[in-house]
């Protein structure tokens, strides 16, 4: 399986930043394929200049609900229309800097995968959590949650994103990020079957750059990136995707 290597790019990148970005990175993705998740308003300008190529663009968020009076929101309906083909679902910055809560999540992922666009759940565990060992325990509680009453998992990718990794410059080591997708890998069997857990994709997201991802790839249960700093470089994005 290709690596997913998914660039967040957050609050950052103009429609023109973001058709210049698509056209430099083309020349140099080679055979490989990219994930860009950019803002709301650069999603459909991204879509056009992806036209053609090995580049799958998909949005950051979005709301539970297909329409209502909920202003400021953006229904999956609307993403489908401008041509994303995923969504983040339940990013750390969204459940602790936004507080959405777990009930949330669970709408979101069950609305997306009904408009048939993969979601890519977000899971992880705060520092505190680290250090006083409940990582199982939170991992657990997260994709029950998320998961529950979903018995076709087969278009989810999951994402592991330590907390007190994102946007720190912290990594978990190669052996740490693999236990903790190794212990979500479990707990996706226990929710579905083992084979059905064995293909879904388990990315790792927090200060990934072109430094440290080979040795989080060469982890047999780590089979892409979320990246969101590192993502904001064409340079440094097309090696990430590059990487063996």
């Amino acid at each position: 399986m290709e690596p997913i290597i998914i660039a967040n790019w957050k609050m950052h990148k103009s429609q023109d930043e973001t058709r210049a970005f698509i056209e430099a990175l083309k020349p140099l993705l080679g055979s490989k394929k990219a994930w860009i998740a950019p803002p709301f308003t650069a999603i459909q300008e991204a879509v056009k200049a992806a036209q053609n190529a090995k580049i799958v663009i998909g949005a950051q968020n979005m709301h539970d609900a297909p329409q209502g009076a909920f202003t400021g929101q953006i229904s999956s309906s609307m993403l489908k229309a401008l041509g994303a083909q995923f969504v983040l679902i339940g990013h750390s910055e969204c459940r602790h800097v936004f507080c959405e809560s777990e009930d949330l999540i669970h709408r979101k992922l069950v609305r997306a995968l009904e408009e048939k666009i993969t979601p890519v759940l977000c899971i992880g565990e705060k520092l505190e959590e680290r250090e006083t060992d409940q990582t199982a325990d939170v991992l657990r509680r997260q994709l029950t949650s998320a998961l529950e009453g979903i018995s076709d998992l087969q278009d989810l990718i999951v994402a592991y994103e330590p907390v007190w990794a994102i946007g720190t410059g912290k990594v978990a080591s190669p052996e740490m990020a693999q236990e903790a997708h190794m212990i979500c890998r479990k707990i996706l069997a226990e929710l579905s079957s083992e084979k059905i857990a064995a293909k879904i994709p388990i990315l790792y997201g927090g200060s990934v750059n072109p430094k440290n991802i080979a040795g989080l790839l060469a982890q047999p249960d780590i089979e892409g990136a979320l990246v969101g700093g590192a993502s904001l470089d064409v340079n440094s994005y097309s090696q990430l995707i590059r990487t063996p």
